[in-house]
């Protein structure tokens, strides 16, 4: 059957074939791609909502949410907040052979190519980047990893260039049951963990799974990728505070929210760990009503420099309202996009429902070398060592920050691979400070981030810079440090 998609001052007819094989999100996703390769729908064009076009297409909003949610992940179009979905410029496209025959026809409104130049270039410009991102590549175990891969392929195992098991290879979840139970208390059967390419990916994933009706509770600040997901996909976004304890159950009982996303262990990205009395507060929050659950996102647990290791939320639940979301970038390297999900057992016939078709987007061949280095103990020992040289960086960005005599609280020390400098008192121009500290260290060819970045709603509160460390060598840090105190030096003064 026809159906239309607005377009402008034209109607493009999007046919539908309703017996084909093919489902109807794949058939209005194929034909959206082509139109914006082909020029049909030009650069910069406004879409509709995906409720808006839902409703006119009279398909289920799940349908749409999942069309628009791969054009995102493929480059096609982009969810702008508060403004909405919208076609990206071609030039950040897949250049085939369709756009070089039509790009003189193709009216481009946006134009980023020097906005990107001059952004490489002002990169290029910094001599130390405390990014929050990435890890010490130094450390990586290249030899066994070789070794390990050179073994999968040595008997031509056929079976591993097959599709494999749409929740991951058995043997690897195994790993996976066997590594969360012992590290971070987390109590599953393999049936319950899907594998899956990157956080990111599997919160996609979750989103295809839960109700499409669902209202989100976020920390505030947060990670705002997280947060670009769930508003991509069209639910609604209420951001809660968060203390030195944790995310406000006080607050969060006063929103009409059915679902809460928190970081827990180690709060992304004020650093916070989530108290015990909070971690109840949320559970019984969760158990009031049966339609309530809770997103763990355990981003980086495994780094931990003061006290025990603290247990996943996961591990405390017992009313099976906890999500979990793990992820291995940041303890072996962001290529490996390896990351693992542990739905409740209740869950399950829902997701083999909803999304149970999907294959795993991880290679089973990537599948079989993480699989033997949890099992021959490889994963353990470079976890180890990682430890030891992230401690010591830890301790030396300290000191350093100690020696250099700057006028700031440091938060978020006892966790994690990234400090927080608090200056001053609280003011409801915190984002305008912050934006001129980065502007200063940036003059001493210095990044450093600023807390506003990660807050969904303003509020008054002390202007914050975010510091990470992992992927700076101990000369780096010292430098960075000792050029962070010349930038900040005439404030300092004042």
């Amino acid at each position: 059957m026809p159906l239309f998609l607005w377009q402008r001052d034209k109607m493009i007819t999007v046919m539908i074939d309703t017996a084909s094989k093919v489902p109807i999100y794949e058939q209005i996703y194929t034909y959206i791609r082509e139109e914006i390769r082909n020029g049909g729908i030009a650069c910069g064009t406004r879409l509709p909502s995906s409720r808006g076009l839902a409703n006119y297409l009279e398909v289920s909003r799940n349908t749409i949410d999942m069309a628009y949610g791969q054009l995102i992940s493929e480059g096609y179009m982009e969810s702008i907040p508060k403004k909405g979905y919208y076609v990206c410029a071609l030039e950040n496209l897949y250049d085939d052979g369709l756009y070089r025959e039509r790009k003189d026809h193709i009216e481009v409104p946006i134009d980023r190519t020097e906005q990107q130049t001059d952004l490489q270039r002002q990169k290029s410009e910094y001599i130390v980047d405390f990014s929050l991102s990435g890890v010490d590549m130094d450390y990586f175990p290249y030899s066994k990893w070789r070794k390990l891969t050179k073994e999968c392929l040595i008997d031509d195992n056929k079976e591993l260039f097959l599709a494999g098991a749409h929740q991951g290879d058995l043997e690897l979840r195994r790993a996976v049951q066997m590594y969360l139970h012992q590290a971070r208390g987390v109590q599953c059967d393999v049936s319950q963990i899907i594998i899956g390419a990157g956080s990111d990916y599997m919160m996609l994933l979750l989103s295809r799974i839960m109700d499409e009706h669902n209202v989100v509770a976020m920390e505030n600040p947060t990670y705002k990728q997280a947060y670009t997901i769930f508003q991509s996909m069209g639910y609604v976004i209420v951001p809660v505070s968060v203390d030195d304890q944790g995310m406000n159950i006080d607050e969060l009982r006063k929103t009409d929210a059915n679902v809460a996303y928190v970081t827990p262990s180690h709060q992304f990205p004020r650093g916070t760990v989530m108290s015990a009395n909070r971690k109840r507060q949320l559970l019984a929050w969760a158990a009031a009503k049966e339609n309530r659950y809770i997103i763990e996102d355990d981003y980086d647990s495994e780094f931990r420099y003061a006290g025990k290791p603290i247990p996943a939320l996961q591990s405390q639940d017992p009313f099976g309202k906890v999500i979990y979301i793990g992820t291995l970038s940041k303890v072996i390297a962001p290529a490996i996009r390896l990351s693992y999900m542990v739905l409740p057992q209740e869950w399950m016939e829902r997701y083999h429902k909803t999304a149970g078709f999907y294959f795993s987007t991880v290679s089973r061949i990537d599948q079989w070398v993480i699989s033997r280095f949890f099992l021959q103990g490889h994963f353990e020992r470079h976890l180890n060592r990682m430890r030891k040289v992230y401690r010591m960086k830890h301790e030396c960005i300290l000191q350093e920050l100690k020696n250099a005599g700057l006028d700031v609280k440091i938060e978020g020390e006892s966790a994690g691979l990234h400090l927080l400098l608090a200056f001053g008192e609280k003011t409801v121009h915190a984002a305008e400070v912050e934006r001129q500290l980065v502007k200063e260290a940036a003059q001493e060819q210095v990044k450093v981030y600023a807390l506003a970045d990660y807050y969904i709603r303003e509020e008054e509160r002390v202007p914050t810079i975010l510091i990470g460390f992992a992927r700076l060598k101990e000369e780096e840090i010292v430098d960075g440090v000792v050029r962070l105190k010349r930038a900040w030096m005439n404030r300092q003064k004042g």
